[in-house]
């Protein structure tokens, strides 16, 4: 496979990239900086992060869930899972009530205003993804996911 190592930067003039689009990590950054652009922009008026779309996601679809297995889910720290539901639960958007199996543990919930917000960020996010894989045929986005999933150590 040949790479080409000169193409036009941002000024619209020739540069010589060497080896770097040849590299599996700076395109994968390069990607990610524009989706993360897009997303950013799509979810502007919902005022939630993509950090905080997926822990919302997984908390409608895991009603009741604990801040433990959430951090286990997305392979963050408990610390931070903390500090994440605080703001969520700040603005009311998650509820804490005690786990009715372990009273040490909250599980957790979205509230009606949590569920209505992610209603509306859902439809934003599959917007966006419609916009960041517009060059690629449902086969190809397929691919990619199993392939990114691969470099990321998930089955």
């Amino acid at each position: 496979m040949s790479i080409a190592k000169n193409s036009p930067d941002q000024s619209g003039e020739d540069f010589d990239y060497d080896l770097l689009p040849g590299l599996i990590g700076y395109n994968l950054r390069k990607a990610q900086a524009a989706a993360f652009q897009d997303f950013s922009e799509s979810l502007k008026g919902c005022d939630i992060t993509p950090g905080q779309f997926g822990v919302l996601v997984l908390i409608e679809a895991n009603s009741g869930l604990n801040q433990t297995r959430l951090g286990n889910a997305l392979g963050i720290d408990r610390s931070t899972v903390v500090a994440v539901i605080d703001r969520l639960e700040g603005r009311g958007l998650v509820a804490r009530e005690p786990a009715p199996s372990d009273r040490r543990s909250y599980a957790l919930r979205l509230s009606e205003q949590g569920r209505a917000l992610l209603h509306r960020a859902r439809a934003l996010v599959l917007a966006h993804e419609e916009r960041i894989a517009k060059g690629l045929n449902s086969k190809e986005q397929a691919q990619l996911i199993k392939l990114l999933s691969r470099l990321g150590g998930a089955s």
